[in-house]
C-alpha cells in the first residue's frame, strides 16, 4: 500500500537536492548499483531515512478517513490498483502538511523539506572531503500518539461532573466522547489534555 500510494515528494526532494551537489544518482550504498542513469540508486538511498514520513501519512490517511478502501479501483491490465483523483488530492496534502510540519534540528526548528535538503548537502560535503562526519539519526522521529487506549479510557469514563471538575465544558466533552468512541484517529487541544492528564478517578 505505500508503495502504491508512493514515495513521490521524498524521491522529488532527493533528486533535485542530489543533482544540485553534483552526486551521480546511478552509485548507490544500499541499492544497488547502477550502470544507467534511469535507475537511481542514490536517490533510493536517500530516501529511506525519510521514507516514515510517507509511512506515518498513509495511516494518519486512513484513520482519519481521508481514504477509504472504495477509493480505489483495479484496471486489470497491468496488475496495479490506483484510486480515484479527489482522494489523491487527498492524500497529496496529508503528505504536504507532513513535509511541512516543524522538527527541531541542531537547536533549530526546521521544516522536513528542509532537513532532506541538508541531509543531501551534509553526503555530498562528506563524500567530497570536506565533512569529517556524516549523521542522519539526527532529528530522531516522534510518533506519540495522542489518541492512546488510556486517553479514549479516560475520555469515554469521565462523568458530566468530573469534567466540570477539570473545567471542561459537556459540549467540549460530547465531542470529545464521540471522538474517542470511533475506531479513527483523532486530536485533542493541549490544554484539554493537560487536563486529562490529571484524571484518577
Amino acid at each position: 500500500m505505500r508503495e502504491l500510494l508512493g514515495h513521490h515528494r521524498a524521491h522529488g526532494l532527493c533528486e533535485g537536492v542530489n543533482s544540485g551537489v553534483g552526486l551521480d544518482p546511478s552509485v548507490g550504498f544500499l541499492h544497488d548499483f547502477s550502470d544507467y542513469q534511469t535507475k537511481q540508486s542514490l536517490i533510493y538511498d536517500l530516501q529511506e531515512p525519510f521514507r516514515w514520513l510517507v509511512d506515518i501519512s498513509v495511516i494518519q490517511a486512513f484513520e482519519s478517513r481521508a481514504l477509504e478502501l472504495s477509493d480505489f479501483y483495479f484496471t486489470g491490465d497491468d496488475y496495479r490498483y490506483r484510486f480515484e483523483a479527489q482522494a489523491k488530492q487527498r492524500f497529496i496534502d496529508l503528505i504536504r502538511d507532513r513535509f511541512n510540519a516543524g522538527v527541531t534540528c541542531k537547536g533549530r526548528l526546521l521544516k522536513w523539506d528542509t532537513v532532506i535538503e541538508q541531509k543531501t548537502s551534509e553526503l555530498g560535503r562528506f563524500l567530497s572531503g570536506k565533512q569529517l562526519a556524516l549523521d542522519f539519526i539526527e532529528p530522531a522521529p516522534k510518533l506519540e500518539r495522542q489518541d492512546d487506549n488510556d486517553l479514549r479510557a479516560k475520555i469515554l469514563d469521565l462523568s458530566a461532573a468530573q469534567a466540570g471538575q477539570l473545567g471542561i465544558s459537556k459540549s467540549t466533552l460530547h465531542c470529545l466522547r464521540k471522538k474517542a468512541a470511533a475506531n479513527r484517529s483523532f486530536a485533542v487541544y493541549s490544554s484539554i489534555k493537560k487536563k486529562l492528564e490529571i484524571v484518577n478517578w
